[in-house]
């Protein structure tokens, strides 16, 4: 085998390959040798079938198999000589003269290819001890536990029936069939039946509850509403409709005691048990919040920190699962460029710079986990997956089969447990200081968006 590198240039590689025939033939007449052994062919004894029909009947097909296993061991004897980090699987381009094929399956002519590789970037990772850091810090108030109380209440509330007659008032539950329509033209998804609605909940579009308080049982009416301009259905955003709605039962909301009978209903053995559970989500979603907002605001900081050439490949395949996206969304939505006040030319550049964003953030990660050996360990994934595993109830046993049988998808979940690992060993030599903050500054979202 003969390699000369015929490219060096930044992350890229390329290589001239050089197999020649007297090696293919070698090793076509060993792997026919041992097919000699084993072959059984009607009209020639075990063993004594000659190397020529073999070779002649199997020869090519036997050679494209050679060919290929020597391909893969120059490729891997390249890593290995140059002692190179891809980034991706190596690219190979074989002659495009079927003559020059042929003569090399026969044996007959040296198979002579090129490589093309790209390379992890290598970069000094320093140290993180100048890094400075906010961390967001919110407690959970009691009147947040109560609040969060009167809504587990509302949603486990029983109703009894109002007397015939009875006008249906806010926080009253009613039973209506409904049927939407657009320009006198029913749509999908804007009719049912037996629907239970609590009015005042907001559960429906804006409008629509406050127009049937009054209501009584067995009377129809027709409610007027407007779907919001950012409404989930693009054939429905920003479009009048009308309702045409039949109350079928009126009833009142019984009342609530927080008491440990009303606990017990959720396993809890008295109410305080139940409020302090209440609390720890309340904080347990704080504290989640809070993380995202810390992550978000090292990733800002190492992104401005690190310059380093990138794999074009890495952000090429980065790109286009970003534009896909945008696509479908722009599809969903039935919003062009234009509505958005910008261009697909400056839209490409902005994704395009995400894309970089990405895949440098991702590559310092991957560096620090290695150079730091933050391992996952198989508790960790076991967590993992039952956590995934108990969003598809009733679908458990397939679910987890999936996932054990499937290393892509096994490494979704890996993935995010590595880069939380990692994250949290870099804040652990950061400056970090807590920052009280209120709820709409927890919960304001960053305007760009950017991740790792």
């Amino acid at each position: 085998m003969q390699v000369t590198e015929t490219l060096s240039q930044g992350l890229k590689r390329a290589y001239k390959v050089v197999l020649p025939a007297k090696d293919l033939a070698a090793r076509l007449e060993g792997q026919l040798a041992e097919m000699k052994t084993k072959a059984r062919i009607n009209g020639f004894r075990p063993g004594k079938v000659p190397v020529s029909y073999l070779k002649r009947v199997y020869g090519k097909s036997v050679m494209a198999e050679m060919m290929q296993e020597a391909v893969t061991e120059a490729n891997r004897k390249i890593v290995e000589d140059n002692k190179l980090r891809l980034a991706h699987e190596p690219k190979i381009d074989f002659p495009t003269d079927q003559a020059e094929v042929e003569k090399a399956l026969a044996a007959e002519g040296d198979l002579v290819y090129t490589v093309s590789i790209e390379i992890l970037p290598t970069f000094e990772i320093g140290s993180f001890a100048d890094v400075e850091l906010e961390r967001p810090v919110l407690k959970v108030t009691d009147a947040e536990v109560d609040e969060a109380m009167k809504r587990l209440a509302d949603r486990h509330r029983s109703f009894t029936p109002r007397e015939a007659g009875a006008e249906a008032q806010s926080g009253d539950q009613t039973t209506i069939d409904f049927v939407g329509k657009i320009d006198d033209v029913a749509f999908e998804g804007g009719s049912g039946e037996d629907t239970d609605l609590v009015l005042g909940s907001n559960m429906f579009i804006p409008g629509f509850e406050d127009q049937l308080i009054g209501a009584k049982a067995g009377e129809e009416r027709k409610v007027n509403v407007a779907f919001p301009a950012e409404y989930g259905a693009a054939n429905l955003a920003g479009k009048s409709a009308v309702f045409d709605v039949t109350v079928k039962a009126v009833s009142a909301p019984g009342e609530v005691e927080f008491n440990d009978e009303f606990a017990k209903g959720f396993g809890m053995e008295d109410i305080e048990k139940l409020k302090e559970a209440v609390r720890g989500n309340l904080q347990g979603e704080y504290d989640r919040m809070s993380a995202e907002k810390l992550k978000r605001a090292l990733l800002d900081a190492l992104d401005k920190r690190y310059s380093f050439e990138l794999p074009e490949t890495l952000v090429d395949q980065e790109f286009d699962g970003i534009w896909r996206q945008v696509e479908a969304e722009q599809q969903r939505s039935g919003k062009s460029f234009a509505d958005e006040n910008t261009t697909e030319e400056a839209a490409r550049a902005e994704y395009r710079g995400i894309a970089e964003r990405r895949v440098r953030l991702g590559l310092l990660l991957a560096e620090v986990g290695e150079k730091a050996e933050i391992k996952i360990s198989d508790d960790d994934m076991s967590a993992a997956l039952v956590e995934r595993v108990r969003q598809f109830p009733g679908q458990e046993k397939a679910i987890w089969d999936y996932y054990r049988n499937n290393q892509e998808a096994l490494a979704s979940v890996r993935a995010p447990l590595f880069e939380a690992k990692v994250v949290e060993h870099i804040v652990s030599q950061s400056k970090v200081t807590e920052k009280e903050v209120s709820k709409d500054e927890l919960m304001k979202q960053d305007e760009d968006g950017a991740a790792a």
